[in-house]
């Protein structure tokens, strides 16, 4: 029996969060888990327990073989990602912001989407907002996906690089970079994924609800989380139009970043 230790105020997640069901499973990033040798973990028992927790979550993921008692196989620290939550102001501009981020993507009942890197209040918002045959969130963090996949048994989550997100899941339809500035690799290799993994007319929504000024803050507070910048409209223009993407809408306010790519490969 495996055994996953999340520091949180969560509540407890149901033992049958994850499973051999490969419908319902959570896909750890070998690259993180080196030691693990495996693309795919299991646990069979997912348990929270109480901590002080700052800057870093530790997780501690092992593997116990009563009565002998628990070896451990992995122990890692989890970035501080509630900064994220933090940019959820329970306001009337900022729920319109994030409406109109949402309604930039154009999912129907029939899209397959994904989100990267994105707070969990935005992804209840478009659970509750945007029915889809397909939604997938791609997050660094093993706590935030944990207490996703309590709430959404069949929203599917990957823990890892966007660019290495399994092609089982293509062609996408939707794309939301909801944190672009937390993402190690440059633009051109985003897109140049991004281009194999979408469908023909496929849309990539980058945005940031608070605008520049909200990621120079964070920049500030979390740099060992925030390691880019968000992009200007001449930057995306050259880069998408080198992938087959087409920049079709571009807001750079105080307030809100918002820029809507669509490609237009055949």
């Amino acid at each position: 029996m495996h055994s996953l230790s999340f520091p949180s105020s969560c509540s407890a997640l149901l033992p049958s969060l994850f499973s051999f069901d490969s419908s319902r499973l959570l896909f750890l990033q070998p690259k993180k888990l080196n030691r693990l040798q495996s693309h795919f973990f299991a646990p069979k028992l997912v348990s929270f327990s109480q901590t002080n927790v700052s800057r870093y979550r530790a997780i501690s993921v092992s593997s116990s073989s009563p009565p002998e008692g628990t070896v451990s196989v992995v122990d890692f620290h989890e970035k501080d990602w509630s900064f994220l939550e933090s940019m959820e102001i329970d306001s009337t501009e900022h729920n319109q912001e994030i409406e109109r981020i949402i309604k930039a993507g154009e999912i129907s009942e029939s899209s397959r989407v994904l989100v990267s890197i994105s707070s969990e209040a935005f992804v209840d918002r478009l659970v509750e907002s945007s029915p889809s045959q397909l939604l997938l969130i791609v997050h660094d963090s093993l706590f935030t996906l944990a207490c996703i996949k309590e709430k959404y048994d069949k929203v599917k989550c990957w823990q890892g690089e966007l660019i290495y997100v399994p092609e089982k899941w293509s062609p996408l339809d939707t794309v939301f970079l909801y944190f672009l500035p937390a993402l190690p690799f440059d633009l051109d290799e985003l897109f140049k994924t991004l281009s194999l993994r979408c469908s023909s007319g496929a849309r990539v929504v980058i945005s940031h609800p608070q605008g520049r000024k909200g990621l120079e803050q964070q920049r500030k507070e979390f740099s060992d989380v925030v390691v880019s910048d968000l992009p200007d409209d001449s930057t995306l223009r050259i880069v998408a139009k080198k992938h087959s993407f087409e920049l079709t809408q571009f807001v750079d306010e105080q307030g809100l970043y918002l820029a809507v790519l669509k490609l237009c490969k055949q």
